[in-house]
């Protein structure tokens, strides 16, 4: 698949996916990073992904606090809001409603 077509794929439902993985628990920006690359959505570079955790945050999706490290430096945690749980609920369903009809369309006749 060309990177192109990749990126706007992702660029539509990164917020979604970073919202999923911060379901699970409270996280900083490399260990969703990580986890993103885990699930095969990834590598996401930094310049991506903290645009996107800055945006959840300004649209109250996640909250954030600075901690010391326990052998590095401070990092940034996020956290889903209650708000964020909806949005996710809501677009999660959403995404779902859309990407059932493609994968129809686009796998009738592959094994074929």
């Amino acid at each position: 698949m060309d990177s192109d077509r990749r990126g706007q794929w992702l660029r539509g439902v990164l917020d979604l996916c970073v919202l999923a993985l911060l379901r699970e628990g409270e996280s900083y920006g490399y260990q969703l990073a990580q986890s993103l690359e885990a699930a095969g959505i990834g590598p996401i570079q930094g310049g991506t992904l903290y645009p996107v955790l800055l945006r959840l945050q300004r649209t109250g999706l996640v909250t954030a606090d600075w901690r010391e490290g326990a052998s590095g430096p401070a990092r940034k945690y996020y956290r889903l809001t209650d708000s964020g749980r909806a949005t996710l609920r809501q677009g999660g369903s959403a995404w779902l409603a859309f990407v059932a009809p493609v994968t129809g369309l686009v796998t009738k006749g592959v094994d074929g």
